[in-house]
C-alpha cells in the first residue's frame, strides 16, 4: 500500500470538518433530534457528526415539499424539469472524484467502485430520467358507453400527473446511485421529494442537496434529512403529508413502512432483499464463470441486494468450478478504500460483522463445508474474508436467507426440475442468472426462475433502461426504465361532452 493513497484529500477534509446539516426549503439547519455520529469501517475511526431529523422537521420537510409543488416546481413543464435535471448531472459529473472519495470514507467500499456508482449510475440515472420528463403523456378515446341511451357524443382524455409528495429513503450501500434511482424518476413526474439518508452511511446526500440548489431546483424541491430509521424514517412512512415512499432495504423493515403506509393509503415502491440464484450447466465455460460467479456474489462485500449468493453446480464440473471461484475469492484484496490495490472493502459496521460471522459459524455447524481458505484479519476495520460453502442443502440458513456478507453457498443438481424447486424455494426473487450455451436451455430456464430479473451469462445487468425489482417477499413495484417512472405517476380521466351524436 501506498501510504499517500490512504489519505483523504485536502477537499474531503475540509468536506468532513464543515456542518452537515438538514436541507429543508431553502435553509440549511440543525435537526432536532441527537447528532449521528458518523464512522470509517475501514479504520473504525470517527469520521464527523451528522445533524439528524426530528418528526418536527419532517414535518416542516413536508410542508416545504408541498409548497413547491403547489409553487414554482409544480408550475415547470417538462423541458424546464429536464434542464434542471441535465444541470444536476453535469453538476455531478464534474464532481464525480471528490463524490466517490467521500463515499468510500463513509461506506468503505473500494473507491474505483464508488466513482462507478457515482458516474455509471448516478449520473446515467438523471440524464436518463431527465429525458423522460418531456415524454409524459395520456391518450384520448371515445368511451363505449356515452351518455344516456348512447346518445351523446363524449370524448374521454387521460392525464398523467405526478403522484405528489414523496418520501424517499435509501441504504448505505450504494447511496450515490440509489439517491438517484429515488430521485431521477420523481423528479421527471414532477414530484417533490423529502429524502433520508440512511444513517450509517448518509454523508453523500449532502452533495446531492447543494447540486440541486445550484442546478436551479426551486427551493422545497429536493429536501435532505438525517436520521435513524426508527425515527426518522418512521415518521416519514407514517405521515399524512407524503403522498408515496420508495424505500430500498430489508425486507423487516418494508413490512414496518407498509403498515405506516395504510394511515392514509399512501402509495409504496419496495426494494428489498434477495437470495439469488446463479445457474451453472455443463457446457459453461468455467474460465468465464467463476469470475463472474465470484463478483456476483462479492461485489460490495455482499452488500448488495442482488448479489448472487446461492450458486448452483451442475454435478459434473462443481469441483472444477468450486476450486476456481476459491481461488478468486482468496485472490481478494482487503484494504482501505482509498488504496487502489484494494478489492474488497469491510462490512459495514461491527453489528453487521458480527452477523455474517455467525451466519458462517451457522453454515458450519449445519454440516456444510468452506472449500476455500479465507484469511483471517488481523488489523482495523470491519472485514470478513470471502467463503465459499460446499456441500450445502435448501435446509440450511445459509442457503435460504440473506447474510448480506461475502459468503457464498454452492448447491450441487443434476436434474432440471429439482433445480428448479430449489431455486425458487426462498421467500425471495429479486435476480438471478443462467450460464449455458444452449439458448434453448437458457431461456427455459430464465423464464420458470421466479424473480424480477434474470441474465443469461451474466449476472444482475444493471441500466437505466432496464426494469429492476422484486417479487415474493423482495419488494413492490419496479425501479429502474419506464417501469421505474411510473410509480410517480397518477392517472385522470376527464370526460367531455361534445353534444349529440351525428
Amino acid at each position: 500500500m501506498k501510504s499517500d493513497y490512504l489519505h483523504p484529500s485536502e477537499e474531503a477534509v475540509r468536506f468532513l470538518a464543515a456542518p452537515h446539516r438538514l436541507l429543508i426549503g431553502a435553509h440549511w439547519c440543525e435537526g432536532r433530534a441527537a447528532p449521528i455520529a458518523v464512522d470509517n469501517p475501514c479504520r473504525e475511526t470517527p469520521l464527523c457528526m451528522v445533524s439528524a431529523a426530528s418528526a418536527e422537521d419532517v414535518d416542516d420537510a413536508v410542508r416545504a415539499a408541498r409548497a413547491a409543488l403547489d409553487g414554482s416546481w409544480g408550475r415547470m413543464n417538462g423541458r424546464e424539469r429536464a434542464a434542471v435535471m441535465v444541470r444536476f448531472a453535469d453538476l455531478l459529473d464534474s464532481r464525480a472524484p471528490l463524490v466517490a472519495e467521500i463515499m468510500a470514507l463513509d461506506n468503505g467500499q473500494p473507491l474505483a467502485s464508488c466513482l462507478m456508482v457515482v458516474r455509471l449510475l448516478a449520473v446515467e440515472l438523471m440524464r436518463y430520467y431527465a429525458g423522460w420528463a418531456t415524454k409524459i403523456a395520456g391518450e384520448s378515446f371515445s368511451p363505449s358507453l356515452g351518455g344516456a341511451r348512447g346518445e351523446l357524443d363524449i370524448m374521454t382524455a387521460t392525464v398523467r400527473e405526478p403522484i405528489g409528495v414523496v418520501g424517499a429513503i435509501v441504504p448505505w450501500n450504494a447511496p450515490a446511485g440509489m439517491m438517484a434511482l429515488k430521485l431521477g424518476p420523481a423528479l421527471a413526474a414532477g414530484c417533490t421529494v423529502v429524502l433520508k439518508t440512511a444513517e450509517l452511511a448518509p454523508l453523500t446526500g449532502q452533495f446531492f442537496a447543494e447540486l440541486m440548489l445550484e442546478a436551479g431546483a426551486p427551493p422545497g424541491t429536493f429536501n435532505l434529512l438525517h436520521g435513524l430509521g426508527e425515527e426518522t424514517g418512521a415518521a416519514m412512512a407514517a405521515h399524512p403529508g407524503i403522498d408515496k415512499i420508495s424505500f430500498t432495504g430489508s425486507a423487516p423493515v418494508g413490512r414496518r413502512i407498509v403498515a405506516a403506509a395504510m394511515g392514509n393509503l399512501k402509495k409504496v415502491t419496495l426494494e428489498l432483499g434477495g437470495k439469488s440464484p446463479v445457474v451453472v450447466f455443463p457446457d459453461a465455460d468455467l474460465d468465464v464463470v467463476a469470475p463472474a460467479a465470484a463478483m456476483a456474489c462479492f461485489v460490495a462485500s455482499g452488500q448488495a441486494c442482488m448479489a448472487g449468493t446461492r450458486l448452483f453446480a451442475h454435478e459434473s464440473i462443481h469441483d472444477a468450478l468450486v476450486e476456481r471461484i476459491g481461488r478468486a475469492a482468496d485472490a481478494m484484496v482487503p484494504g482501505d478504500a482509498l488504496d487502489p490495490a484494494t478489492t474488497l472493502g469491510p462490512l459495514i459496521s461491527v453489528r453487521q460483522k458480527a452477523r455474517v460471522e455467525g451466519y458462517i459459524e451457522s453454515g458450519l455447524a449445519e454440516g456444510a463445508h468452506i472449500a476455500n481458505a479465507p484469511r483471517p484479519w488481523t488489523g482495523p476495520g470491519h472485514f470478513v474474508a470471502p467463503v465459499v460453502f460446499t456441500e450445502a442443502h435448501m435446509a440450511m440458513r445459509i442457503a435460504h436467507e440473506e447474510i448480506f456478507g461475502p459468503v457464498l453457498t454452492v448447491m450441487r443438481f443434476s436434474d432440471e426440475d429439482d433445480l428448479l424447486r430449489a431455486v425458487n424455494s426462498t421467500e425471495f426473487g429479486l435476480s438471478g442468472s443462467v450460464w449455458t450455451q444452449d439458448i434453448q436451455r437458457a431461456l427455459r430456464v430464465a423464464r420458470r426462475i421466479d424473480s424480477g430479473q434474470v441474465g443469461i451469462n451474466i449476472h444482475a445487468a444493471v441500466s437505466p433502461e432496464t426494469p429492476f425489482g422484486g417479487n415474493r417477499q423482495s419488494g413492490w413495484g419496479r425501479e429502474f426504465g419506464r417501469e421505474g417512472l411510473d410509480p410517480y405517476l397518477k392517472t385522470k380521466a376527464i370526460s367531455i361532452n361534445l353534444g349529440p351524436r351525428p
